[in-house]
């Protein structure tokens, strides 16, 4: 997936371009994420220091936690961004916000906070068991 790959909020004010190859790409079951994105389950795109640019308007951030910054739409509320201090400079992209989030599909090794997730979701990820 070396090709660029843009995507960006719901009324267009924030678009973004991400490069070359992401660290991973997963789910994440968190109450925190799920509170965030006002989904049961929050797909990401792990992208390393230099991997990510702003091509179109400012986000605006929230501390969501001790050491998390959530960046988002000011105009929309999209939840677009996911950055923690204690992974300097990697960005976790919300993959659903994607122009095609198709190419970007979540494994297993990717996929966190089982624990936490709602009782009723069952996944089944491409070429896996289901999943938690």
């Amino acid at each position: 997936m070396a090709a660029d790959h843009e995507g960006g909020c719901l009324c267009g004010a924030v678009r973004y371009r991400i490069q070359g190859e992401p660290l991973g790409v997963g789910l994440c079951h968190c109450r925190s994420c799920r509170l965030a994105t006002g989904g049961p389950v929050a797909g990401f795109v792990d992208l390393p220091p230099g991997g990510f640019v702003w091509t179109a308007g400012e986000p605006a951030f929230y501390a969501s936690s001790p050491g998390v910054r959530r960046g988002f739409c000011s105009t929309c509320g999209t939840a677009l961004t996911f950055e923690a201090d204690d992974l300097p400079g990697e960005v976790h992209l919300l993959s659903a916000t994607l122009d095609d989030p198709a190419p970007w599909v979540p494994d297993e090794a990717g996929t966190t906070y089982t624990e936490e997730r709602i009782c009723w979701l069952k996944l089944k990820l491409p070429d896996q068991r289901e999943t938690a």
